[in-house]
């Protein structure tokens, strides 16, 4: 049993503190990586839920490798999102107040999958020619890390 059905095993639906690791994957040309999510039909940056004794940051790879093929090398701490703006409710009614970990990385090898149940497609895109259909949230993330490196 996954962490996740055993919490829920406990707690039913009650709001709870999920742990999300995402990474701002970035090419040479300054294009960054985005997943087509099946269950959303969304674009959005690699990542996902972290798992009992797993690392942050091995979250983000595993992750990142599930949803794209590529694997990761190193990674820097981007930021860290939390409160209310981050509760979520999903489809079958749980509730989670999300803390959101992201990382750049501009380090990977690999081939980008073709999809799988997970995902219908992974590109790359210029910051500032980004897919219309996007995770709101994803969204506000580039729009920070667009302004910190202005600085």
């Amino acid at each position: 049993m996954d962490y996740i059905r055993y919490l829920r095993s406990m707690v039913g639906q009650q709001r709870v503190i999920m742990t999300v690791s995402g990474v701002f994957v970035l090419d040479e040309q300054d294009r960054i990586l985005l997943q087509l999510r099946s269950d959303t039909n969304s674009w959005g940056i690699p990542g996902g839920f972290m798992e009992m004794d797993e690392t942050v940051e091995d979250a983000a790879r595993r992750e990142t490798r599930e949803e794209t093929g590529l694997d990761l090398g190193k990674m820097e701490l981007f930021g860290v999102y939390s409160g209310t703006s981050l509760h979520k409710t999903f489809p079958n009614g749980d509730k989670a107040a999300l803390v959101q970990i992201l990382f750049t990385c501009r380090d990977f090898e690999g081939e980008l999958n073709e999809g799988d149940s997970e995902t219908l497609d992974v590109g790359f895109f210029p910051l500032h020619d980004l897919p219309e259909k996007m995770f709101e949230k994803h969204r506000l993330f580039i729009e920070d890390f667009l302004q910190k490196q202005l600085r």
